[in-house]
């Protein structure tokens, strides 16, 4: 909480002060307005806590402005959890007992037991995911373990309650071993009407994808590799539209060949781009993009000089030299905080259009894809479902953007229309 003079330019003045020490400045809110002064509360995300110690010794020196409080906004909004199961019915009688648990639930119970399929009316089963993670790639932080990646569940869960009304369950998982993650989510797959894998690292996520698509009769989804290539589809579409560039006649270049970077690659693929091209550090990782149908290439500038888009998902700021850049690229560095290359510095080299990875955000396709496949029952998640979830989101962006704002529930709508539709074709 900033007090600041009530003269023109001293808000300036904060901002100017936060923005040099490299402070990314959020929502700014007036609290109280004195005769000579006014009370603000500014949010700023820092990269550390050191980092965020130097911004507020610099906000404490300018004169005439007193730094109040400082609080941690993101921490007070965890405390408790973010989600709560409640029920669904009001519980005031004995009547509305006997109605919902015993001795009424017994004829629910005959019915699915003559019947399994009905599950999927009488019970949750069927509006329900588990989001499943073992801990080993949580965000950018790495192998921390499951627990500590709760946050990043209790998230995906309250996202897929607020946006398409799914019962997104955190499913914890206490191992790294591919066989017994398999085993696990199997054993658990009977109460969920899909599966959703999520900060599971490479290369074990593939194998666990794979084995589970190929076990279940549900959907299966691994939110790193699909849920990302999803929206990173519907940014390039976006992106080429600006530029005036043919997306499919493209050769499109990846740098970075991780999970996400793999199946950016194959959604591009999917999508009808016959030249994708990707470098990475690691040959099992090339050698994956080659038996999916790309072409693994040795080094950066040679990406950079035969690639007309080009999508980096390394997380190393600026990997992407200036004088690498052709003129007319499209250049999404897309690894937050940040880029491989800042958007301004692409497009002062001269690329066609360039954007940063800040808006290019896995919430605007995981809700709605698993919104049209639970509407449809259908038992897999296609390609062909992926794709048609990429064209609606971009078809959902305004001109000149990259992507539409995740908090507009009618992309998830769009999106899970798109998908039920596919799955019933």
């Amino acid at each position: 909480m900033v007090q600041t003079p009530s003269l023109p330019g001293n808000l300036g003045r904060v901002a100017s002060a936060i923005g040099m020490m490299g402070g990314d400045i959020g929502e700014i809110e007036t609290v109280q307005v004195g005769p000579t002064w006014t009370m603000r509360n500014i949010i700023v995300s820092c990269d550390s806590e050191t980092h965020l110690q130097e911004v507020l010794e610099t906000v404490r020196n300018l004169e005439g402005v007193i730094l109040h409080a400082v609080s941690d906004d993101v921490l007070q909004a965890h405390e408790g959890g973010k989600i709560h199961m409640t029920s669904r019915l009001d519980i005031h009688s004995i009547s509305d007992l006997r109605r919902v648990y015993t001795p009424g639930v017994a004829e629910v119970c005959r019915e699915i037991e003559k019947d399994p399929e009905k599950a999927r009316i009488y019970t949750s089963i069927g509006n329900s995911v588990a989001i499943v993670t073992d801990g080993t790639a949580i965000l950018g932080l790495g192998d921390i373990g499951s627990v500590a990646g709760m946050p990043v569940m209790e998230g995906k869960a309250a996202l897929f309650d607020r946006f398409v009304g799914i019962s997104g369950i955190p499913i914890l998982l206490n191992t790294k071993d591919p066989d017994e993650i398999v085993r696990t989510v199997k054993n658990i797959a009977s109460g969920f009407g899909g599966i959703l894998l999520e900060d599971i690292g490479s290369p074990h996520c593939f194998e666990v994808e794979e084995r589970l698509k190929n076990e279940l009769d549900i959907p299966v989804m691994h939110d790193d590799q699909h849920g990302t290539a999803v929206v990173t589809l519907a940014a390039v579409i976006s992106a080429c539209r600006s530029a005036g560039v043919d997306l499919k006649d493209a050769s499109v270049g990846q740098i970075g060949l991780g999970a996400a970077g793999l199946a950016i690659c194959r959604m591009c693929m999917a999508y009808g781009v016959s030249d994708v091209v990707g470098v990475d550090l690691s040959e099992d990782a090339k050698a994956r993009l080659a038996q999916y149908g790309g072409a693994p290439v040795d080094s950066l500038p040679e990406l950079m000089e035969r690639c007309d888009i080009v999508i980096a998902t390394t997380g190393v700021p600026g990997l992407i030299k200036k004088e690498w850049i052709r003129k007319g690229q499209v250049i999404l560095s897309l690894s937050n905080p940040k880029p491989e290359i800042e958007p301004e510095e692409a497009l002062a080299a001269g690329a066609a259009y360039a954007a940063d990875g800040r808006s290019v955000n896995n919430v605007l396709g995981f809700p709605g894809i698993f919104r049209g496949v639970l509407n449809a029952r259908s038992t897999e998640i296609t390609p062909q479902m992926l794709t048609a979830a990429a064209e609606a989101i971009a078809a959902c962006t305004k001109p000149g953007y990259l992507v539409p704002n995740p908090l507009n529930a009618r992309v998830h709508q769009v999106v899970a229309e798109a998908v039920e539709t596919v799955a019933h074709s």
